[in-house]
């Protein structure tokens, strides 16, 4: 799940953090001899095995299409049979198949040249741009007059578009990402995903698309960064037709070029790079047709490609709602093994997101143990969700039965003891009522989302399901520092905020992501038992949940089939 880190100054950090750090470094106290475990140290403990199971270097980083993927997926498959879920995938397996095309990028034959009356200027790949790849065909090129279109943001509930005035036809688009800053942290979210951009540039006739970074964009994802993963390949879904969903064939290429680079676009123009990119956060960039062609190519290697989701249930009580299905869910797939730091290729995800699935797993043999939902539950762990939350996707556009919620988990920071939890998105649908009655029940304090700006809601695999109508949220790590070894209250705030800022900027996506992080698997545990309490009152709901009236995912994803929205809070 992406965030941006902040940068903290390492000697206030450390100093910040050493009483949270010494107490996730100490162990619990040992059961007396021959006692049992309670209950609770039994859960955490649970969590721990199939978190170091599924991060263990032999699952080779767990990147989706791999053999180290499918040997985590048969674990979580045996997890599920041995907690006596019924499989729930195809032909009476826990398996799902999610088709999908694989396409890489092939630096030779790559060209990005700005063609002026003057001159030609020919940009160096990977240094100064970098094609996407192409899912349509191996070899494709394009040269076209080229139109700036600010971030192509077409948002009529804020009066603003972007394409006001212009004509795409037969044109290479160039703009900026993200959306303007004054929209609400859902409504960029919404107009700022690539998706949607690349939707709106196809449907107007554009045969290209080029993106700029910006330098504020290349201070969260250093261009360097992003050019040493170019040889990595990347994943659509595949149809019946073996075509990529969500390939948009029309724009033969599509490239970004580097903040470094951006003024080469825009000379002659009369603007730079820079003062378009703070026009555009602004709100105030008119497109306009730019004094140049651009000449693109590109090459790809594509071939086909197949994984699967791991999916169990727990059957319902009630025939008449057995159509209707709650899903728990967390991702399985990681980014594999790749680039050495201190000597360490193996990128196990342990807490991105081996923790996730390990509460879901928790979650289950609790729900299990638990007095029957009257609707049944579904416990997914998914595929390919590091490119682009495909596998979820794929669920749910192949459902089993109606889903009438998505209760998701991903990359839990529990670095640091916390006493509440935070659940993003619960406010969007009546899934808050629910959550409410089960974080009650445990006398568990609810904390707003900690990063509200950077738009969480929408880059984990509930949003496959709210881009499907179905009302979602994800359940993450608290951030209420729980009382010290001594019974006194530690810092509100501070301390678990630290470690999960420490970590987004040290371990994220990075092979320290390992098991040799202080995980607090009594936090898991309840985390655990929240998701499975909010899935068993979901599915015993007198109504499935509802999208709030007026809610921006609501109005712009719709309502999922027999939905209907709820009054305004």
């Amino acid at each position: 799940m992406p965030l941006t880190p902040r940068c903290l100054r390492p000697a206030l950090l450390l100093v910040l953090l050493a009483p949270a750090l010494a107490a996730c470094d100490r162990a619990p106290a040992p059961a007396p001899a021959g006692a049992a475990p309670t209950p609770a140290a039994a859960a955490a403990e649970r969590i721990r095995a199939d978190v170091a199971a599924l991060a263990d270097d032999r699952m080779q980083g767990r990147r989706t299409a791999t053999p180290g993927f499918d040997r985590a997926a048969e674990y979580v498959a045996a997890r599920m049979r041995a907690i006596g879920l019924q499989p729930a995938g195809d032909d009476g397996t826990y398996f799902q198949r999610v088709p999908l095309l694989s396409a890489t990028r092939v630096a030779a034959g790559a060209r990005f040249e700005v063609v002026r009356r003057d001159r030609t200027i020919t940009l160096r790949f990977g240094d100064q741009f970098l094609p996407a790849p192409d899912f349509s065909a191996a070899e494709r090129s394009v040269r076209a007059p080229a139109v700036f279109v600010g971030q192509g943001v077409v948002a009529p509930e804020r009066g603003h578009d972007d394409f006001a005035g212009l004509d795409l036809h037969g044109k290479v688009a160039v703009l900026f990402g993200g959306a303007p800053a004054a929209f609400d942290h859902d409504q960029r979210a919404i107009h700022g995903a690539v998706p949607e951009k690349l939707r709106a540039l196809a449907a107007r006739g554009a045969i290209g698309a080029v993106f700029v970074d910006s330098a504020q964009d290349e201070a969260r994802a250093p261009w360097p960064r992003q050019a040493a993963a170019w040889e990595q390949p990347q994943l659509r879904l595949r149809d019946g037709d073996g075509r990529a969903i969500d390939g948009y064939p029309q724009l033969r290429v599509v490239a970004t070029v580097s903040a470094a680079a951006a003024d080469l676009l825009f000379d002659g123009s009369g603007h730079t790079a820079a003062e378009l990119a703070d026009a555009v956060r602004a709100g105030k960039a008119a497109g306009f047709v730019l004094p140049v062609s651009l000449s693109l190519a590109t090459r790809s290697a594509i071939a086909p490609v197949d994984s699967r989701n791991v999916v169990g249930r727990l059957p319902g009580s009630d025939r008449a709602l057995a159509g209707e299905s709650v899903v728990l869910s967390a991702h399985l797939d990681h980014l594999g093994s790749g680039a050495a730091v201190d000597g360490d290729g193996v990128y196990n995800g342990a807490l991105d997101n081996a923790l996730g699935v390990a509460i879901v797993l928790e979650a289950a043999r609790n729900a299990r143990a638990a007095a029957a939902s009257k609707r049944p539950l579904l416990f997914l762990a998914s595929t390919a969700e590091e490119q682009g939350l495909l596998g979820a996707q794929w669920f749910a556009l192949h459902p089993r039965g109606r889903t009438i919620a998505d209760i998701n988990i991903d990359m839990p920071m529990l670095l640091a003891p916390t006493r509440d939890a935070v659940a993003i998105g619960a406010g969007h649908s009546t899934l808050e009522a629910a959550l409410q009655q089960a974080a009650g029940a445990m006398q568990l304090p609810l904390s707003a989302d900690p990063f509200p700006e950077e738009s969480v809601f929408t880059r984990s695999d509930q949003y496959a399901f709210v881009r499907a109508g179905v009302p979602a949220l994800a359940l993450d790590s608290g951030t209420l520092a729980a009382a010290s070894s001594a019974g006194k209250p530690a810092d509100a705030r501070t301390l678990p905020l630290l470690a999960q800022r420490e970590f987004l900027r040290r371990c994220y996506h990075q092979p320290c992501d390992d098991i040799g992080q202080p995980i607090q698997y009594g936090d898991a545990a309840r985390l655990a038992t929240l998701a499975a309490r909010l899935g068993l009152a979901v599915g015993n709901g007198a109504q499935p949940p509802q999208w709030r009236a007026g809610d921006a995912f609501g109005n712009r994803f719709g309502v999922a089939p027999g939905m209907e929205t709820a009054a305004p809070r």
